[in-house]
């Protein structure tokens, strides 16, 4: 266990922690707790490329720590009224798609590789901020000037374009292995 894997599976631990501060109504504690999490998040890829600390379990640790915090924030907002219920569906459901896709991937291909897509990263991006801002909005009093919503459809938009990129390569890879057959 190195430190970069440490800090992924406190960042994991701290999913449980923050859906309860969010349920229960702690949205200051909540936005801090996510912010800790996304400055681990960068902390533990600063450590892991600059000292040669990259591992097989991290690369898998990391990513699902990151999505299962964002994840877990988006259904406990949803839960609270505090983001629409579609939003929490779409972003829920292109994750959802995404992990099956991989898997079956991963049983029917004998390599299988999906790179995240700048759209992609563009879409991860726009869910931490639109959380973030929800909860600075309700724990730290952010006046956002109505960022919540243009947000909201800025986080639909590309996660509607980041789960197209994802099937369409997903897609481009099968075709690939059955003519290869």
């Amino acid at each position: 266990m190195n430190i970069p894997n440490f800090i992924s599976l406190a960042r994991l631990a701290a999913v449980p922690v923050t859906v309860w501060l969010i349920i229960n109504g702690y949205f200051g504690w909540a936005f801090w707790l996510f912010v800790a999490a996304g400055v681990s998040d960068a902390l533990d890829g600063l450590i892991a490329k600059n000292f040669n600390m990259e591992t097989t379990a991290g690369k898998y640790l990391d990513p699902l720590a990151d999505k299962a915090l964002l994840v877990s924030v988006y259904i406990a907002l949803g839960h609270g009224g505090l983001l629409p219920t579609w939003l929490v569906i779409l972003v829920v459901s292109r994750d959802v798609m995404i992990l099956i896709g991989a898997l079956l991937g991963l049983i029917l291909m004998e390599r299988y590789r999906l790179d995240p897509s700048l759209t992609s990263k563009a879409n991860t991006t726009a869910q931490i901020v639109l959380a973030a801002v929800v909860l600075a909005k309700l724990g730290v009093d952010l006046k956002d000037f109505g960022a919540t919503e243009v947000l909201t459809y800025v986080v639909a938009g590309t996660t509607l374009a980041s789960g197209v990129m994802y099937m369409i390569a997903w897609l481009a890879q099968t075709a690939e292995m059955d003519r290869q057959k």
